[in-house]
Parts: C-alpha cells; structure tokens; sequence
C-alpha cells in the first residue's frame, strides 16, 4: 500500500499492519504481532523523516512465508541510506534502526530498481501461521 510521507501516513501505515496481522492469525497481543508492528513503526517513522521527498508518497508491503513475516518500506530518498549508529545519550532520536537490528531476525536496505529511492526491510522468523487459502 502507499501512504502519504507524514507523520499520519506512518501511523495509518502501523495500523494496517498490526490489523493485517491479526487477520492472518497472529492476535493483537502476540510477540510476532507487536514485534512487527513496532519495526513498522520505525521503518515508516525514518521513511518520513529521512526519506521524505515532497510530493512523494512511502510504499509499505507486508508479506508471510513459511516460517517469517517480512515487512517493508519504500521511499523516493536514495542519497539517504540507513545506518545504524550510537545515538546521542541525551538525544531524542536516533534509536530507530537499533531497536529494528535487535528486533529483526535480518534486516537490510535494497535500491529501489526502477526509480529513485530505497527499500528498507526487516524479517522475522514465526512459526507459520498463515492467512486460510
């Protein structure tokens, strides 16, 4: 889905997942559903921040394999690459990618391969319990 590049799109965008998640039977409550939702949350809170190009939306995509839950974010930014860093000990951000580096099973930043931009996704690995066919 695409959402707007603000701070609203980011929180709609968090909904949906955590929404999505519970229809595809993994509850509000569960660790994969708070897991995911929270990386969402910072994946979408950095592609507004740092990715933001006016007039361009971010891409959010949710997919289930066997066994993982992949989530990713898509901005139009691509001189702006994510890295994790030791955040400032009095600062107020800086935290994003290090909770999603501890969270995350694997995560990684991929050119986007028809435009401008970058996809920044994260994984976890669940037991699967998938949408019905």
């Amino acid at each position: 889905m695409r959402f707007t590049s603000t701070p609203r799109g980011a929180r709609l965008a968090r909904r949906l997942i955590s929404h999505r998640l519970n229809e595809w039977g993994h509850p509000y409550a569960s660790p994969a559903n708070e897991t995911v939702t929270l990386i969402t949350a910072e994946l979408t809170a950095n592609a507004v921040r740092h990715g933001h190009v006016p007039g361009r939306d971010f891409h959010l995509r949710l997919t289930e394999t066997e066994g993982s839950l992949q989530v990713e974010v898509t901005d139009t930014r691509a001189e702006k690459l994510p890295s994790p860093g030791i955040p400032c000990p009095d600062g107020e951000s800086g935290r994003g990618l290090l909770l999603v580096e501890a969270l995350a099973d694997d995560w990684g930043v991929a050119p986007r391969p028809t435009a401008p931009g970058k996809t920044v996704w994260a994984q976890l690995r669940t037991p699967a319990v998938g949408r019905t066919p």
